[in-house]
């Protein structure tokens, strides 16, 4: 069982920089117990750093290489593929590093990677169509990911000192993978829907596995109108995170379904600087969290179901301003909890 008993703060996985054992440093400081640190992806290195490169680095006997049209399935490894794999041992043995010479283990740590259907939407076939287009690619996508993440959360748990391991899968493609809505590699039409039980099927394939292999909690993180939020249990997750801001309604009653249910809320607030640098009002943040809460009829009690996080990527900051929205949502989180607790 998670140790989360309260409402936590983290973020979303990308951070700004090239050095990660400051990026690192920042974030476990930052994100102390009881809230919940990350293992950071930095894109500002460069290819196979980027959300889809670092995600291929965890496949399993589906190597892929860059190419002018972007990531590519090839029979055998490449530079590319090398480079990502090399990034990400370099992490966990960062993480390994800090970690140990600290006085005591944090409670949580958070692992995130794309998704199988955005990595499906993103990844090409030898002839250059995106995999998407093919059933079978789709599975082998899907069955090669699962099997890397859960060696993944393997690795990491050997080294997080009894950390509870949580899983979050992006999804930025999903509304667009299940309303026929990308590309083809020509660009002059767009490839067929994929099914949506296959989507809720290949979550709670990936989600079960993840699951067997210690993880005590798996989210998906997606734009809203691409979630079916009323089939979360269909689906197998624990979480849902999106952007609060543009809500409908009609999906804060889905959310408020799947709070009921057990489900947890990864509630995504403007929690970064505006272009002037101003970060929100921590009031103004508790006001966007409460005031939907409220008008769905949910008890303040299961305000401990919800982690916030910034509405979008932090690795679009500074790494001062980024910093400074970590600060201000564990601020809006203890907040919160304190008005949870009256």
């Amino acid at each position: 069982m998670s140790r989360m008993s309260q409402l936590v703060a983290t973020a979303l996985g990308s951070w700004p920089g090239t050095d990660p054992a400051e990026a690192i440093r920042v974030i476990r400081g930052e994100l102390g117990s009881p809230h919940l640190p990350f293992l950071p992806q930095l894109p500002d290195r460069g290819v196979g750093a980027d959300a889809v490169g670092r995600t291929a680095a965890l496949l399993v006997e589906l190597p892929v290489d860059v190419q002018p049209h972007g990531w590519r399935l090839v029979p055998r490894p490449g530079q590319d593929y090398r480079r990502a794999v090399s990034m990400l041992s370099t992490d966990v043995n960062t993480l390994a590093d800090i970690i140990g010479a600290e006085e005591t283990a944090g409670g949580q740590l958070k692992l995130q990677l794309r998704g199988p259907w955005s990595m499906a939407a993103n990844l090409h076939l030898h002839h250059g169509e995106r995999a998407l287009s093919d059933a079978g690619a789709r599975r082998e996508i899907l069955e090669s990911l699962t099997a890397g993440l859960v060696a993944h959360i393997g690795k990491v748990a050997e080294v997080s000192r009894g950390a509870d391991i949580v899983i979050q899968f992006d999804e930025p493609e999903i509304e667009r993978v299940l309303n026929g809505g990308i590309p083809t590699a020509s660009g002059y039409r767009t490839l067929r829907a994929v099914p949506e039980q296959e989507v809720l099927s290949g979550w709670r394939f990936a989600a079960e596995a993840a699951r067997g292999a210690g993880a005590v909690e798996v989210a998906v993180s997606a734009p809203a109108a691409g979630l079916p939020l009323e089939k979360l249990d269909e689906a197998g997750l624990d979480a849902v995170g999106l952007s609060l801001d543009g809500l409908s309604p009609r999906q804060w009653e889905d959310i408020a379904a799947a709070v009921e249910s057990g489900r947890k809320l990864w509630a995504g607030v403007a929690a970064t600087p505006d272009a002037g640098g101003t970060l929100p009002e921590v009031s103004a943040l508790v006001e966007e969290v409460l005031a939907p809460w409220g008008r769905v009829g949910l008890p303040l009690q299961q305000l401990q179901q919800v982690r916030l996080t910034p509405s979008s990527a932090l690795s679009r900051h500074a790494p001062r301003d980024a910093k400074r929205a970590l600060t201000r949502l564990t601020q809006a989180a203890d907040a919160l909890n304190q008005t949870a607790a009256g």
